[in-house]
């Protein structure tokens, strides 16, 4: 009997401390029958009010649009806007940037980029191309050749096509045909390789001045590409291009001609009668650049 009488309250002692370790799992917690137990808690890590690059740059964009053109004032708001900042926010800027390249607002775009050289931030070539583009568009020609001289003078052998066909074009819209040429016999010592819109404004110009040796030789070393490439769907197709806008038929009509063409340009005689020629007009322009370049 005394056994049975102490092993009553041992059990029940054990019992209790096995219920104090192991405390119930969803005291605290509501049963959802959809995704499961979730607190009755609100998540404060969610609720807190967070602001994203896309956000900033937005805000950016506001801050900036309705002020005046004086440098100081767009300066002071800028400053105004990083001032908090721990790090320079260069994504923002971007997409501000891109934000203002779509809405067309050429000099606030050169007023942003300016500051943020001033910073001594974002200084690639995706903005300097960007800083030419705002240039060009808002009619600052002088500022834009400058430009381009630096950036030609600092980066020469890893200068990007883009830069050579935004100054050539620009050139050609003005009449400025000296220097168009200068640029492309400068693109040729470089071996940059021309667009075919280079090349089509090269052709027209030397069609107008009546150059017409310097425009068979351009057509000899840069013909026209049989095919050319796009992007559809996120896919990489290649399409043929039809330069004289003639129908499908008459192409296909000649496939079988370009076929036996390619097979004859495959000759080794064929390649040995064609090296000379190559070599001979590997300066396109000749004497038709006037001197060289002075570097800013």
């Amino acid at each position: 009997m005394l056994s049975l009488r102490c092993w009553a309250p041992a059990f029940g002692l054990a019992f209790e401390r096995t219920v104090a370790l192991r405390p119930r799992k969803f005291n605290s917690l509501v049963v959802c029958g959809a995704r499961g137990p979730r607190p009755r808690y609100p998540r404060v890590w969610k609720t807190d009010k967070r602001i994203g690059t896309v956000s900033k740059s937005q805000k950016l964009v506001k801050c900036i649009k309705g002020l005046s053109n004086v440098k100081e004032e767009v300066y002071g708001a800028l400053d105004s806007f990083v001032a908090w900042e721990l790090e320079f926010p260069l994504i923002a800027v971007k997409k501000a940037l891109k934000t203002l390249e779509d809405e067309k607002e050429w000099k606030r775009i050169i007023q942003v980029i300016k500051w943020m050289f001033n910073k001594g931030q974002g200084k690639t070539m995706g903005s300097y191309q960007t800083l030419l583009n705002a240039l060009v568009e808002d009619g600052r020609i002088e500022e834009a050749e400058e430009l381009f001289q630096k950036i030609f003078s600092r980066y020469m052998e890893g200068l990007p096509r883009i830069f050579f066909m935004k100054i050539i074009s620009l050139y050609y819209r003005l009449g400025s045909y000296e220097k168009m040429f200068e640029v492309f016999a400068d693109m040729e010592e470089l071996g940059v390789r021309p667009d075919t819109s280079i090349v089509r404004m090269l052709g027209d110009v030397f069609m107008k001045l009546e150059m017409l040796d310097k425009y068979e030789k351009l057509n000899r070393k840069y013909p026209p590409p049989k095919f050319e490439y796009r992007y559809i769907k996120g896919k990489r197709i290649r399409i043929r291009v039809y330069p004289d806008n003639s129908t499908e038929e008459v192409t296909q009509r000649d496939s079988g001609r370009d076929e036996l063409e390619d097979a004859g340009s495959m000759n080794p005689d064929n390649e040995l009668e064609e090296a000379p020629r190559t070599g001979l007009d590997r300066n396109v322009l000749g004497d038709t650049a006037s001197g060289d370049l002075e570097f800013v």
